[in-house]
């Protein structure tokens, strides 16, 4: 092979290897969190971020507000849930909706004030109350009536409400019908004296009778509630006693009516009954009665019935219905309930059983006794 052939691939091979090794130095490993030179062709569809759906806790339905208050010079707004205006004022509340139910303080119907008006327009319902009084304190409210026909109800998620204080400083109580009220003491549920204010910020505590003291307003077992008065949480025989109410508010303080606060004993289920007859054995021409006997709490009315022998021959019978309430000591209070029935003049038709039938809010019960003719 000649010299300068030998020595040209030398060269060569030289060269080669060469490039080679600055080929592998180049190649060297990617270092952690080195950015990487994507291909300028290659499309990346952006990614939109998800929003997260906030998860609610609450599962019942939402309640829409459909009452307004219409102020001066025609402007609207929702009335909060506690309102303060002056005796004298009128007032107009709107709800929303074709058929709207209202609720107000109930004397206005009991004296069938003209002073409130309803009227139902197509789009909504309008309350107004002209020349506001003391006496109007209390809560307004509204409902969307949902009707099928003749039968309609009450849509819970469309209703609104606002208590109303009309001050007055001749007032400071929410004027009652009596100078005297009841109230029972039942040991299973709170009990309200309720001596109202038409003033929120009036200053009211409780004093008893004899002996004359204030009563202690502890905030646990009795707290006060201006839109209630006075709340008894845990009623008990020693609360029992005539009981009255004092507000001041920036001026000579007011005493409300008297309350006698009775307490009572709870009976469980239908009314306890009975029944008696003044004989079970009667001759032709006596007078017989038969009496059915309820004992119950003193503010549960009982509604009686009465099935008879001579009913279905329309036999002329007496029926009397009468309640009274006993103090039973100790504190305890029941009202008596009696249904007395009286046929004169017995006869044939009038042998057989005599049935009462005793029904209050808990249920009925039934009773009956025999009476012959000899």
């Amino acid at each position: 092979m000649k010299p300068w052939l030998l020595l040209s691939l030398l060269l060569l091979h030289q060269t080669l290897q060469n490039a080679i090794g600055q080929s592998a130095k180049n190649k060297r490993p990617k270092e952690p969190g080195e950015n990487r030179i994507k291909p300028a062709n290659k499309k990346v569809k952006p990614k939109i971020p998800k929003l997260k759906e906030r998860e609610s806790t609450d599962s019942s339905p939402k309640i829409y507000s459909i009452m307004t208050q219409v102020m001066d010079k025609g402007r609207f707004q929702k009335p909060a849930a506690t309102l303060s205006l002056s005796a004298g004022q009128s007032l107009e509340l709107r709800c929303k909706g074709n058929k709207i139910g209202w609720s107000y303080p109930s004397y206005h119907d009991t004296f069938k004030d003209s002073r409130l008006s309803i009227k139902q327009h197509d789009r909504y319902s309008q309350l107004i109350l002209a020349n506001s009084t003391a006496a109007d304190t209390g809560e307004y409210s509204c409902w969307l009536l949902v009707c099928k026909g003749y039968n309609c109800k009450k849509d819970e998620s469309k209703t609104s409400s606002t208590y109303i204080f009309f001050a007055d400083k001749g007032e400071l109580f929410v004027p009652s019908p009596s100078y005297f009220e009841v109230v029972y003491l039942n040991p299973d549920k709170p009990t309200v004296i309720p001596c109202r204010v038409t003033n929120p910020s009036a200053k009211v505590t409780l004093h008893q009778e004899f002996p004359a003291e204030e009563v202690k307003v502890d905030g646990i077992d009795i707290v006060y509630d201006a839109k209630k008065g006075f709340v008894y949480q845990h009623p008990k025989s020693e609360h029992k006693g005539v009981v009255y109410c004092r507000a001041e508010s920036r001026g000579a303080p007011q005493i409300s009516i008297k309350y006698q606060l009775l307490y009572v004993e709870v009976p469980s289920g239908p009314p306890s009954t009975t029944i008696k007859a003044s004989s079970n054995n009667a001759s032709g021409g006596d007078d017989i009665s038969v009496l059915c006997t309820v004992l119950g709490e003193p503010d549960v009315e009982v509604e009686f019935n009465w099935i008879y022998p001579g009913q279905e021959y329309e036999r002329p019978v007496i029926i009397q219905d009468t309640w009274r309430l006993i103090d039973r000591g100790i504190g305890h209070t029941t009202r008596i309930s009696e249904s007395l029935i009286t046929v004169e003049d017995f006869e044939t038709i009038d042998a057989g059983n005599y049935i009462c039938i005793a029904q209050n809010l808990r249920g009925q019960t039934t009773v009956a006794t025999h009476v012959e003719l000899i």
